[in-house]
């Protein structure tokens, strides 16, 4: 028994770890970056907000294929598949890369008639389109790193990716000082200095990244010949694995985006407060990110090998370790949380609005990371992502939507309370994932 735990702790930690601390180092650093901002004013604040929200739903969408190559990689590894291993990162990296030429056409082709649909201020508009192109140019070396990175993770080197990440805010950080305000001689570029160092940074963290994917292959003698033919059966099962998760995630990020442009037409103010709660909400979520990556593998590698009790025995502890990490986080959020808005140069209406919707985050906070876990780890990790897709449909277009909408604008509720609201479909989402992690059908070993 001992043994066990023991075993359970160890590659809890050896996966959840590194990637909690790249969480962390990427949410600090965007924190450092958006005080940078704040010191421009709010109109720049929503404006790289609403930018950024928009070029959220590529990451989201590039975050699904990741994780089903995340599923199909894990359950591989488990059966000690080799030749199925290759397929499906490479099947995923070309899949992940196409994506991103697909939204950075759209990001220069057509950003004005985009913003226009967030916000009616001219000059917020402006701001987030001359972020928003700049922006979208790191799209493709992020899809690159994404995909090796979820492979060295499922290899057990997830400090891989930890280490180019910490070396690439480093370098976004320092960029960003020196673009944004213009310093040392460079010229003062605001939000498009905000961009460049995100895009350049982005381009160093997919460099290093391959060297450490070349040398850890070599290191663990992984072999990755290129192939990415499926028989008419592993066509039907990557599809019906990877669209379940492009519909749920897109849809969400839509639901995401519908909020924000609530947000946005609520005035640049609210906006701006809203877009200050961000680096938190990430700092927050990132720090327990890492169980739900290292549920997603290790769930995976045990539903591989079908040892189905012990992945219903570990999942349960992955939710216990989530709930304990997320309640501790939410008590620190609201005794600390007028520290981090008071940094802010703002209006102290915007500071006092942007506390108030720390507070609604610190209160819901908790059943979203249990949603995280459940739903974005333990479930999908048998592949039957079905399931997870009708959760994020119901909870964001039947419950989300239509309360922020009624909350905004029939009973025209402040932001704080607009953002509670709409939140409450977390608690949708948590009943319906419990019910379904109960019933164990989703404890599958793929084929």
């Amino acid at each position: 028994m001992n043994e066990k735990r023991n075993h359970f702790r160890s590659s809890l930690l050896q996966i959840a770890l590194p990637v909690t601390l790249q969480s962390l180092l990427q949410s600090s650093f965007s924190m450092i970056d958006q005080i940078m901002i704040g010191q421009l004013g709010s109109d720049s604040i929503a404006g790289i907000g609403l930018g950024g929200k928009f070029a959220s739903i590529y990451s989201v969408v590039l975050g699904a294929v990741a994780v089903a190559a995340g599923i199909m990689i894990a359950q591989y590894i488990g059966q000690k598949n080799d030749k199925e291993l290759a397929k499906s990162f490479h099947l995923n990296l070309i899949v992940g890369a196409v994506i991103a030429v697909l939204f950075m056409a759209v990001c220069n082709l057509c950003p004005q008639a985009i913003m226009t649909l967030y916000t009616k201020d001219a000059s917020t508009s402006a701001l987030a389109v001359s972020y928003l192109r700049i922006y979208s140019f790191s799209f493709i070396p992020m899809a690159l790193t994404t995909m090796m990175a979820v492979l060295l993770r499922c290899v057990d080197a997830a400090v891989v990716p930890l280490v180019a990440s910490f070396l690439s805010v480093i370098l976004n950080t320092g960029l960003n000082y020196l673009l944004i305000f213009g310093k040392f001689g460079c010229p003062a570029l605001g939000v498009r200095g905000a961009a460049i160092a995100s895009v350049m940074a982005q381009a160093a963290a997919c460099i290093l990244t391959f060297c450490f994917f070349l040398w850890k292959l070599h290191q663990k003698g992984i072999h990755l010949s290129f192939s990415i033919s499926l028989s008419k059966a592993g066509r039907r099962q990557y599809i019906g694995i990877l669209a379940p998760i492009l519909i749920c995630e897109f849809a969400w990020s839509l639901g995401e985006n519908v909020y924000t442009a609530i947000y946005g037409n609520l005035g640049t103010d609210p906006c701006a407060a809203m877009t200050m709660t961000g680096p938190v909400q990430g700092l927050m979520i990132g720090a327990l990110s890492g169980i739900s990556q290292a549920a997603g593998i290790m769930i995976g590698k045990s539903l591989g090998k079908k040892e189905y009790e012990k992945a219903y025995g570990d999942s349960k502890k992955l939710i216990k370790c989530g709930l304990a990490g997320s309640l501790v986080l939410s008590i620190l959020l609201v005794l600390l949380g007028r520290y981090y808005v008071a940094i802010y140069n703002v209006e102290p209406q915007v500071r006092e609005t942007a506390y108030q919707i720390l507070i609604a985050f610190a209160i819901i906070s908790p059943v979203k990371v249990q949603n995280m876990i459940l739903g974005g780890g333990i479930i999908r990790s048998g592949g039957m992502t079905k399931y997870v897709m009708w959760i994020d449909l119901i909870g964001t277009w039947i419950f989300g939507v239509p309360l922020g909408l009624l909350a905004a604008f029939v009973w025209k509720l402040d932001i704080p309370y607009v953002y509670f609201v709409l939140s409450l479909e977390e608690i949708v989402r948590l009943l319906i994932a419990v019910v379904i992690f109960r019933k164990r059908s989703w404890m599958k070993s793929l084929e």
